[in-house]
């Protein structure tokens, strides 16, 4: 989401774009500082006020952490007649509305992808991962999303070790990482019938399940995804892979043109509107990613094969989805379960006592369904 925005600065008037990865609306006014408490600076984003550091860039870290200790020690309400729905519903929303707070602190980007602060960072190799380009007019960016840029980034370079590839993949800030590797480990173990030839990943992102399937020993593989960046990681990743020749990239929503004995899809997991770009890999409003694979199957999946829905239970202990529903969609998409594959969660929320959705992501499983047609 981009808008310009003006403010006056030592009596001269300025307007810059003003650039925010998340779905928020765009401050009414800004104000330039070099120097601002957290308190004030708090004041000001809820009177919808953006503050324009100009300050030291550590400084500008110093009052951004104190924010968030500010927000995040705000006591919850009381959720004891909170419905599990109710409860993440509140969360997605205090979230948001924190996250509105915290990126009122913003930075200015100038030509050349430069922070022109004292004692910056080099920035400009983490801004281009995310818009690709260098040459353009100064714009605001908020200073919490630049520092999450600059972690991706790192991410990017360093990559994420998967242990079936024997190797890692690299993944850009607004492609989904695969960092939770126990749905990985279900792919990796379900069983493959030798008479396979070809297959379809459905919604690629970072290409992960397309390179295992290739590792595997599928000759001939489809890898769809409606996202040119992640459409770009992927081919980065199966040329890192050496498998380019296995793999065919199609730019579509869901299912490629024609058939294939095996159909992979790691859909979203939660029925809820994303708020940013990289939240799509989350959130599926309604779940219609989901609803959309299952009622595609049919069409697009040889008799005598096989298709593996990757999915979480999660929102079924939200209350957000019911197993009945899930099911349901299934047989009326002329489906069946041959058999599910199922490993419990490992990833450290799952057990983070101040997570206010803890006690649902400790009982959460990811599943496996080896889908056939009826």
């Amino acid at each position: 989401m981009e808008t310009r925005l003006c403010w006056t600065e030592q009596g001269i008037e300025h307007s810059a774009p003003w650039r925010n990865e998340a779905r928020q609306k765009p401050p009414a006014a800004v104000l330039a500082q070099h120097e601002i408490g957290a308190d004030a600076l708090l004041k000001l984003a809820h009177a919808n006020t953006a503050v324009l550091w100009r300050g030291d860039f550590h400084n500008a870290k110093q009052v951004l952490a104190a924010v968030k200790k500010r927000l995040h020690k705000t006591p919850a309400k009381k959720a004891d007649t909170l419905s599990p729905a109710e409860l993440f519903h509140r969360y997605r929303m205090q979230q948001a509305q924190q996250s509105r707070l915290i990126n009122m602190l913003a930075v200015a980007i100038a030509p050349g992808l430069q922070l022109e602060l004292p004692r910056a960072p080099e920035v400009a190799a983490a801004l281009f991962d995310v818009y690709g380009e260098e040459n353009h007019e100064p714009f605001l960016l908020p200073l919490n999303q630049l520092l999450g840029f600059i972690g991706a980034h790192e991410w990017h370079k360093k990559g994420v070790f998967i242990p079936a590839l024997n190797g890692s993949i690299h993944v850009p800030f607004g492609v989904f990482s695969p960092l939770r590797g126990e749905y990985l480990d279900l792919l990796e173990n379900a069983p493959l019938s030798p008479a396979w030839r070809r297959a379809f990943d459905i919604g690629t992102g970072s290409g992960v399940l397309a390179a295992m399937l290739a590792r595997r020993g599928l000759g001939e593989i489809v890898a769809t995804d409606n996202h040119p960046r992640a459409l770009a990681c992927a081919h980065a990743n199966f040329e890192r892979f050496g498998i380019t020749e296995k793999i065919r990239l199609v730019e579509t929503d869901l299912f490629p043109e024609g058939k294939a004995d095996l159909i992979v899809c790691n859909p979203p997991w939660l029925p809820a509107t994303p708020t940013s770009a990289i939240e799509a890999a989350l959130y599926d409003p309604g779940s219609a990613m989901l609803k959309g694979f299952l009622a595609g199957v049919r069409e697009h999946l040889n008799e005598s094969g096989e298709a593996w829905l990757i999915l979480s239970d999660l929102a079924e202990h939200l209350e957000l989805r019911s197993a009945q529903e899930l099911a349901q969609w299934m047989d009326q998409a002329g489906l069946y379960v041959k058999e599910r594959l199922a490993v419990r969660a490992r990833h450290k929320k799952a057990n983070h006592a101040e997570d206010v959705l803890a006690p649902f992501r400790s009982r959460e499983t990811t599943y496996l369904y080896r889908l056939q047609i009826k």
